[in-house]
C-alpha cells in the first residue's frame, strides 16, 4: 500500500530505529468491514502486520499498540488476543473507544516496533 488522494500518508514509516505503523483497520482485503467481535480483531491485526512488514517488521518486534473501537466490551476479546499473540513481556498497549470509524469498521489498531537490524 502506497499513499494516495484518498490514503495520503504512508502505511509504515521508520525513523529513529523503529518503526511507526499507521491505523489498520478491521477490514478483509476487499475493503469490508469484517463482521464478529474476534473476527474484526483479528482482520485489524492482519493488516497492521502487512503495513508493519512494508517497512520489514514483525509482529514479534512490536513494542506499543493502540486499539481504537466502536464498543468499549470489545476490551475482553482483545485481551485473549493479546495473550495469543504475543509472549512475556507484552507489549505496552492502550485501548479506547471512539464513535466511528472509516469503512463501517469497528476496530483500528496502530503500532510502534522496533525491527530488527
Amino acid at each position: 500500500m502506497t499513499s494516495s488522494a484518498q490514503h495520503p500518508y504512508s502505511p509504515a514509516v521508520l525513523a529513529g530505529g523503529l518503526a511507526f505503523v499507521s491505523g489498520a483497520l478491521s477490514i478483509d482485503s476487499d475493503g469490508d468491514a469484517v463482521p464478529g467481535r474476534m473476527p474484526a480483531l483479528d482482520a485489524a491485526i492482519d493488516r497492521m502486520c502487512e503495513r508493519l512488514a512494508s517497512v520489514g517488521g514483525e509482529l514479534s518486534e512490536v513494542v506499543k499498540l493502540t486499539y481504537f473501537v466502536t464498543d468499549i466490551t470489545l476490551r475482553d476479546e482483545a485481551n485473549q488476543q493479546f495473550e495469543r499473540l504475543f509472549a512475556e513481556p507484552r507489549p505496552a498497549r492502550t485501548f479506547l473507544e471512539v464513535s466511528n470509524l472509516p469503512y463501517g469498521a469497528t476496530v483500528e489498531i496502530d503500532a510502534v516496533a522496533r525491527p530488527h537490524e
